[in-house]
């Protein structure tokens, strides 16, 4: 056991200002990833900043017309609120496809876009791991790589990002919310909250030294039918192979606006803009999907074991949107 300090914040200020005051701090909240990687001797906080007291478990509706969701709304909480489930069936159905609800009754919004992935190299702290310890290695690259990123890559890291929540938060383009240690605030689109790895894989986010997640906000409803469809090597308790999140509204039989967002393809939720062009003004059937298809794994490249992965997303893509065009 190594030793470590314990406090309890009661402001988001405090909270932020606690972190930049201990270096080697971590907030935690349900815990239910830091405690297990603490545990495994991955995650070394030198102290513990208990959030758990702050003012951030609300629900509630913006000026504009979408959702603001506190950091520490459970997720068990935020899949069966009523206006998300309504307005925002992706995310709900996302947060139901994750974990145990166990689980969910302990995680938070923001702990769950902040865990850390699930590469067996990263919880293996006898084996090199770039994210780890910077330099010494990706021991995936010729390793047991089955469920790593076939996107978005690097020689330097090849992990995923484990979320499904952040899946749909990137399909409906969400915002989050932080304020630093000195009080000032910042808004943060959620496709720039995560980074890809390049030669530092062991910065996983955008956000700065002391630095918390308030709230995450939606904007207003897209509307038309909303699809999570999640594929994995057992039907319940695991994290994804490949998952989709889709959003499509129609007029008739031509669509008019589409989303598409992917988890477990790469080290952050992905988005392609260019695919979901390609339904635009169309009837979304099979030629499109394949099309649309075509475009997401331009770039796609296997390193092994998970190169099934490429053919199991094309049928993933393309049986998902036929679900959200059929309505």
């Amino acid at each position: 056991m190594r030793p470590l300090t314990f406090t309890r914040v009661d402001t988001p200020e405090a909270a932020a200002n606690a972190a930049k005051r201990y270096p080697g701090a971590a907030f935690i909240a349900g815990g239910t990833n830091l405690l297990d990687l603490m545990k495994l001797d991955v995650e070394r906080p030198s102290t513990l900043i208990d959030i758990n007291r702050l003012n951030l478990a609300s629900i509630t509706p913006t000026g504009d017309g979408g959702m603001r969701i506190g950091a520490l709304v459970r997720n068990s909480d935020l899949a069966a609120n009523r206006d998300i489930m309504r307005d925002y069936p992706v995310l709900s159905r996302a947060l139901l496809s994750g974990a145990s609800a166990q689980l969910r009754n302990k995680a938070t919004t923001a702990g769950n876009l902040l865990q850390r992935t699930r590469c067996f190299y990263f919880y293996d702290t006898t084996k090199p791991c770039n994210k780890r310890e910077p330099g010494s290695g990706c021991s995936a690259l010729g390793g047991f790589n089955r469920i790593h990123a076939i996107l978005g890559s690097s020689d330097a890291c090849i992990a995923v990002h484990p979320s499904d929540m952040a899946v749909a938060m990137r399909a409906l383009d969400a915002k989050v919310e932080t304020i630093q240690y000195d009080g000032s605030t910042r808004t943060v689109p959620i496709s720039e909250l995560h980074t890809l790895p390049g030669t530092t894989p062991e910065v996983e986010t955008s956000l700065h030294l002391g630095e918390l997640i308030t709230a995450v906000v939606l904007p207003p409803p897209l509307g038309g039918v909303q699809q999570y469809r999640k594929v994995r090597d057992r039907a319940s308790y695991a994290f994804a192979l490949v998952s989709v999140a889709a959003i499509v509204v129609r007029d008739a039989d031509v669509i008019r606006h589409a989303r598409l967002a992917f988890g477990r393809l790469a080290h952050k939720p992905w988005r392609n803009e260019e695919a979901e062009n390609l339904l635009i003004g169309t009837d979304g059937g099979p030629a499109i999907r394949s099309q649309v298809a075509d475009a997401v794994l331009a770039d796609a490249r296997g390193r092994g074991h998970n190169d099934f992965k490429i053919p199991l997303l094309r049928r993933t893509i393309e049986a998902t949107l036929a679900t959200a065009i059929s309505g």
